[in-house]
């Protein structure tokens, strides 16, 4: 079974060292984001985020309850 290699970055200056762009520090901040409030749904069973200008909190089911105005 062959293994496959992990892409390196493709963001290197030319004495080796890798940078960081914008476009990879929102992709990384999307996807960690993400993955922590999937990790806190689990956990909690419900998330706290701001959606169209109300802080809601919406439970594991779909149901969102709206707690304050912004």
């Amino acid at each position: 079974m062959a293994v496959k290699k992990h892409k390196t970055s493709n963001h290197v200056t030319s004495d080796g060292y890798s940078y960081l762009t914008k476009r990879l520090l929102v992709g990384k901040a999307k996807r960690a984001g993400v993955a922590a409030a999937n990790d806190a749904m689990t956990v909690m069973g419900f998330v706290v985020t701001v959606k169209d200008g109300w802080v809601v909190k919406q439970y594991a089911n779909g149901n969102t309850e709206q707690l304050q105005e912004i």
